[in-house]
């Protein structure tokens, strides 16, 4: 308490000597110089990652919660049976058509574990998501990466070794989208021993066709599997809970690719939350990046930047140079700003980033990439 009153004391003793009109200037200085430290710091942006950035919805939280209350010392409902009927329900397919995983990864993994024998073949557009290549290599597969993201090129890689196409669509980095006439155009071109693993990850961004137009395919092409995630645009990345639809005579293959003892209970019960109670949640997201996504774009093609057509929350910037990426990259962290190089799929001369929702991050962020440019001269 005496260090107290000290410290006290010698606070207001600086003032002693002085006039009333020099005390209130000297207090308005020190409270305009507290206010410019403020205003100058800048908060870090992140758009090196593709997940939502937002804290999740408290109704989420809560049901996680009462999961945890509930039922940690029972085991977990292996087969997620509540989750998975009301997904098949939302996509309008048979419950047996479909299985909850541990997230997108997971799934995909086990699928080419499933299909692929010692040297067989899985193609992908190239660049692409890193996960396909290691998911070969670990099933004793081969991973041919395809230059680009074209139907042709992809059908003309087929040969006798091929099982499995692995496809991003919206693809991980660049956003380019294959549209539905496209993919049936795939699954017509390739022979029936090819299965079409379709991740569609950020699907719930795209907006130049319905989220869920490309279920349809299902019913004419049994060798397709699509896979969706609460990862991304529902923004639960940290439950790592994913699903897999299938076609018509697809549940025996499904069943395999389910976890060994089942789905994380907490992962359950949040993602049952999202999908029963936050749809308009979804709806504003989507509809968010959807315009900063066209305005961001425009904005950079008026600079002169060929920017690829995105339906992602993400764009692929040109950062010309050996280490262009990594020079661009570097700049823009001194602004506080983070991004993606393209080296880890072979692309240093480009810098995937995150679209931001608000429009003052985009605003920021174009600022930035001035400033990059600038010094670049």
């Amino acid at each position: 308490m005496a260090e107290r009153k000290r410290g006290l004391f010698g606070y207001y003793r600086q003032f002693e000597g002085l006039s009333e009109e020099e005390v209130n200037t000297s207090l308005r200085e020190a409270a305009a110089e507290r206010r410019a430290k403020e205003l100058a710091r800048v908060d870090p942006l992140d758009l090196s990652r593709t997940t939502w950035p937002e804290y999740p919805p408290p109704a989420i939280v809560n049901a996680i919660t009462f999961a945890a209350r509930r039922g940690l010392h029972r085991y977990l409902d292996r087969s997620s049976s509540e989750l998975r009927s009301e997904l098949a329900h939302r996509h309008g397919v048979a419950e047996g058509r479909l299985v909850v995983g541990d997230g997108v990864a997971q799934l995909i993994s086990e699928a080419a574990a499933a299909l692929l024998e010692a040297d067989d073949e899985l193609i992908t557009p190239w660049p692409s998501y890193p996960l396909y290549p290691v998911v070969a290599r670990h099933a004793r597969g081969v991973a041919v990466p395809v230059a680009g993201f074209g139907v042709d090129d992809v059908l003309a890689a087929v040969n006798d070794r091929t099982r499995l196409v692995a496809l991003c669509n919206p693809n991980d980095p660049t956003g380019e989208l294959l549209s539905l006439g496209e993919l049936r155009r795939l699954l017509e071109g390739l022979p029936e021993r090819v299965v079409v693993l379709l991740d569609e990850a950020l699907r719930d961004f795209v907006d130049a066709e319905p989220v869920d137009a490309t279920l349809a395919l299902l019913e004419d092409f049994p060798r397709l599997l699509i896979f969706r995630t609460f990862s991304k645009a529902w923004g639960l990345a940290g439950l790592r809970c994913g699903y897999a639809l299938g076609g018509p005579g697809a549940e025996p293959l499904l069943e395999q690719l389910a976890p060994e003892l089942g789905v994380n209970e907490l992962a359950q019960a949040g993602a049952l939350e999202a999908i029963r109670t936050q749809e308009r949640m979804l709806e504003r997201r989507r509809a968010a990046i959807a315009e900063q996504r066209t305005a961001l774009t425009a904005a950079l093609r008026e600079r002169g930047v060929d920017v690829p057509e995105s339906q992602a929350n993400i764009l692929w910037l040109p950062a010309p140079g050996p280490h262009g990426a990594s020079d661009l990259a570097t700049k823009l962290d001194r602004a506080g700003i983070a991004v993606q190089t393209g080296n880890g799929v072979g692309a240093p001369d480009r810098v995937r980033l995150t679209i931001p929702h608000r429009p003052e991050d985009a605003a920021r962020l174009l600022r930035a990439l001035d400033l990059a440019a600038e010094q670049a001269l």
